[in-house]
């Protein structure tokens, strides 16, 4: 099955009422509570390019993810992921999750972008992504995120741990402790190592000289 996962715009807007419906439909089916968005919470997030949205072949919506970003930009959150319910278990959720994480880099390439959930799916693809487990210290301290979770079910075990711990997993990407591509292959590294020998004897031409001058008496 195909789908145009593509970065929302105005022309996305017809499908913002369907968007929070199954929002709040899927919410329930998990048993857990998120921040109430409205449909015009949803359209601002698509006319302003902070959101991802999928079309199925046919025209219908299938999914979508958002971006909000907290503590002036330090700390981006990728938001609301949905599939609807006939398009679940094709892969989609972690396209859009990708291309979600994407954007977000685009966007905000010196922010940390962080995840709180309790769903091993979501974990799995984050931690492919670069994310790493973290104490909730590490996030935000924003109260207007953490007010977000005052809808959850479980939001009296974060209230009672003074929002420093709860059943939820926190996952982090640190733009800054990215770790660097290396150089693949025995090939590259031997290429390296004469690179750097090749350097060394034209920083130092005194001393090759003199090898060479020994060389030729020994001749």
């Amino acid at each position: 099955m195909k789908f145009d996962i593509v970065v929302a715009n105005e022309t996305h807007q017809k499908y913002a009422e369907e968007i929070v419906e199954l929002m709040y439909v899927s919410a329930k089916e998990r048993g857990t509570g998120i921040a109430k968005r409205s449909p015009e919470y949803v359209k601002e997030k698509m006319a302003d390019h902070k959101a991802v949205i999928a079309i199925a072949e046919d025209g219908s919506f299938a999914g979508f993810s958002y971006i909000e970003t907290w503590s002036h930009t330090k700390f981006v959150a990728n938001s609301g992921l949905i599939v609807a319910h006939r398009y679940r278990k094709t892969g989609l959720a972690r396209n859009i999750k990708k291309r979600i994480f994407e954007l977000s880099r685009e966007m905000y390439p010196y922010a940390k972008i962080f995840s709180i959930t309790t769903g091993l799916a979501v974990m799995k693809i984050n931690t492919e992504l670069g994310y790493h487990p973290v104490p909730f210290s590490e996030l935000t301290d924003d109260k207007e995120f953490w007010a977000g979770c005052q809808g959850c079910r479980n939001f009296d075990i974060l209230e009672r741990n003074d929002y420093k711990m709860c059943l939820c997993t926190a996952l982090l990407y640190d733009p800054e402790k990215r770790p660097e591509l290396k150089p693949q292959g025995k090939d590259q590294s031997e290429h390296k190592g004469f690179r750097s020998k090749m350097a060394e004897g034209v920083l130092s031409p005194i001393k090759n000289l003199g090898k060479a001058i020994r060389h030729l008496k020994i001749l």
